[in-house]
């Protein structure tokens, strides 16, 4: 696989989600910012979104679904895409993660942020897994018969924040990095529009009477963490294999946007 300094050379970003709407809630004002400063820009929907729905049926919520992640995306400049995987029932299983490498393969990310693997919902913590295990071997030769696109090697890869800060037992996260979202998030709430269908299952479901309001409160107490008045925050993983400087912090900079204890990181953005 090619060495890693060549990764700026290669600007491509992956948001790997569960649901149609997960990137826009967790990420949209990040991937903004990446797609304004010059990287292209993917987001994945692991699941169809077929259960997010009390009225349709699966395969017409599927439909709606998809159409809905294809115009946040678009109204970005992003490319959505999908693994089709049933909603609410996704499995870490040999298939779904072969389609998650291949899927890599085809887009050899370089910036990869995923979901967190201690989440309230399952599909979350399993997308956290298949993102994990995709980004270090899909530039493997032997992973997949899809080609290996020149520049494709182990990203930069990022959790991202859990649902209210809680990781599934309710305990606080402690991110690494704050990005600043304060100019994005009105696009971001405008993405998150798009996802119309999810008004009502919200509120029927999970108890969130409006998806739009409760996720620029949690933007907007994110930033009070960093002094801004909005921001998104990431755990990055830094295990073996993969890139352990900051990129997100090096690329968006600000006060507080790393709580690395890595004292060379530090001095740099200081």
């Amino acid at each position: 696989m090619p060495h890693r300094s060549s990764v700026l050379n290669r600007k491509v970003a992956l948001a790997f989600m569960a649901h149609p709407d997960d990137a826009e809630i967790s990420c949209g004002g990040t991937l903004v910012r990446l797609q304004k400063s010059g990287w292209e820009v993917h987001i994945v929907s692991v699941t169809a979104g077929d259960c997010g729905s009390m009225t349709e049926g699966p395969e017409e919520t599927a439909r709606i679904r998809f159409a809905e992640g294809v115009n946040a995306a678009e109204s970005i400049g992003a490319t959505f895409h999908t693994l089709g995987e049933p909603d609410g029932r996704l499995v870490y299983d040999r298939v779904s993660l072969q389609k998650s490498i291949d899927l890599f393969r085809r887009i050899a990310p370089t910036l990869v942020i995923t979901m967190p693997m201690s989440d309230y919902h399952a599909d979350h913590e399993i997308t956290g897994q298949l993102g994990r295990a995709a980004s270090f071997v899909y530039a493997a030769p032997n992973a997949s018969e899809e080609p290996v696109i020149e520049g494709s090697q182990v990203p930069y890869l990022y959790y991202t924040d859990g649902h209210d800060g809680e990781d599934r037992m309710g305990n606080a996260i402690t991110p690494t990095t704050f990005i600043d979202i304060s100019d994005q998030l009105e696009t971001k709430t405008q993405m998150l529009a798009h996802h119309k269908s999810q008004l009502e299952w919200l509120r029927s479901h999970n108890g969130i009477d409006e998806y739009l309001t409760a996720m620029r409160e949690h933007s907007r107490s994110r930033g009070t963490d960093i002094g801004t008045q909005a921001a998104e925050a990431f755990v990055q993983h830094r295990g073996h294999g993969h890139p352990s400087d900051d990129l997100l912090a090096t690329l968006f900079p600000n006060d507080k946007s790393s709580l690395s204890i890595d004292s060379d990181l530090q001095a740099t953005h200081s």
